[in-house]
């Protein structure tokens, strides 16, 4: 090797060193108030955090090759050894803490339902439920097909050409008395987002053991302007009510889920059953859901506590989404937030949301949770993640595969609690 080479190379690991302790500082410090850099904040934290183990591999693959090739010997590289030291240190602290999920979330779900939940399970769904992980999953974090799952693409529930387009993932065993059926609304800040994006672990893991999940689009801003996304996720409810028997679904069982723009529609679909402005030429049509699990999402757009008076998303919501502001049409603002549509017939709940959440701040979930359990007389559970950011299980990682594990617990008691009661 050259000298001109040798510094080249140098230089180059110190610059991969300077970007790995920058990842990790950003994933285990707690930073919000950055307004224009908290993307690029969330992003450097986001892929640190969920993939910590990933980058320690292939960090020290990399330094174990250039110290047996001799380019660790100059000032430079030795800096760079120094910084990537203390990125590991971190790294493994935040594989620790995304391997802590499990206790976190299973707690939540003793308190929230009950110490013996899994006891109301008949032997055959519990033996669907998981308490590890697969290093064979999170080690290939953007692997998503799963065996005996099919996909039915670009089923149309409505007349809104692709925005209303909805994917089915289809167990391939049978299950008696039909699939219960999980709905699955992506997020994107209510304007970027396709059905084939989010979720997908969660809903490949649920096809695997007798769910049937669908996908939906939505009409998004700033083309649409709220409620057409919540109407679009009504329109999907009726859909499924009245066509997913064909596809081998119970119609009388669907449950809710989404992330971020999704947590925020799912909770309010879950809230507002029957909402006539939400239903506008379907009033009559039967939009209950019988179970929620929203992650991370926007529970107050009008921000009534003030949690976020200086990172406020007011006025993207007036210019994009709302396209009015909170003056014009109190109305309107005040019946989008779940907030506001908590009552005591609301179904069982499952909220999840993370500590380090950067774009949707976790008191904000805390303050949704608490008047949740204070009103509903169905179960409500929270899990807060330390440490976890915004679309933390976009795609497979330690921390998303327990989270599955644990919705999949919630979910199965939330049917067997269902079927109870119906019988």
């Amino acid at each position: 090797m050259t000298v001109v080479e040798h510094l080249l190379v140098s230089g180059i690991y110190f610059f991969l060193a300077l970007m790995s302790i920058i990842g990790t500082a950003s994933a285990i410090v707690q930073a919000r108030r950055l307004y224009w850099a908290a993307p690029l904040y969330f992003f450097a934290a986001w892929l640190t955090g969920e993939l910590a183990l990933i980058h320690l591999l292939w960090q020290v693959a990399l330094t174990a090759v250039l110290a047996f090739s001799g380019a660790l010997d100059n000032g430079l590289a030795q800096l760079g050894l120094g910084l990537f030291a203390l990125s590991w240190m971190g790294l493994v602290y935040l594989q620790i803490q995304a391997m802590d999920t499990q206790r976190i979330l299973r707690r939540a779900l003793r308190r929230g339902l009950g110490i013996d939940y899994r006891s109301s399970l008949s032997p055959e769904r519990q033996r669907v439920l998981e308490d590890g992980v697969r290093a064979s999953s999170w080690m290939k974090p953007f692997s998503m097909f799963r065996e005996g799952v099919r996909v039915h693409s670009h089923i149309s529930y409505a007349d809104g050409g692709k925005r209303n387009l909805l994917d089915i993932y289809h167990p391939h065993e049978s299950r008696e008395g039909g699939y219960p059926v999980l709905l699955q609304v992506h997020g994107g800040g209510w304007m970027i987002g396709e059905k084939e994006q989010q979720a997908k672990p969660l809903m490949y893991h649920l096809a695997q053991r007798g769910w049937l999940c669908v996908a939906i689009n939505y009409r998004l801003s700033p083309t649409a302007a709220f409620p057409a996304h919540i109407v679009d996720v009504k329109k999907a409810i009726a859909w499924v009510r009245d066509n997913i028997s064909q596809y081998g679904g119970n119609p009388d069982f669907i449950a809710i889920t989404g992330g971020s723009a999704g947590g925020h529609l799912s909770s309010l679909a879950a809230l507002t059953p029957g909402l006539a402005e939400f239903q506008p030429g379907f009033e009559e049509a039967d939009t209950s859901i019988q179970a929620a699990v929203p992650f991370y999402g926007v529970y107050d757009l009008i921000d009534r506590y003030e949690i976020r008076p200086e990172m406020s998303m007011e006025k993207m919501l007036s210019d994009k989404v709302m396209q009015c502001t909170r003056e014009e049409n109190p109305e309107l603002w005040e019946s989008s937030s779940p907030l506001a549509h908590v009552h005591e017939g609301a179904p069982p709940m499952f909220v999840i949301h993370g500590t380090h959440d950067t774009l949707v701040w976790v008191e904000e979930a805390r303050t949704f949770v608490s008047a949740m359990q204070n009103a509903s007389k169905q179960a409500v559970v929270y899990g807060e993640l330390p440490g976890a950011q915004h679309a933390f299980e976009v795609f497979h990682s330690v921390r998303t595969d327990h989270t599955v594990n644990a919705v999949t617990d919630f979910l199965e008691w939330s049917h067997a609690r269902w079927c109870d009661a119906r019988d």
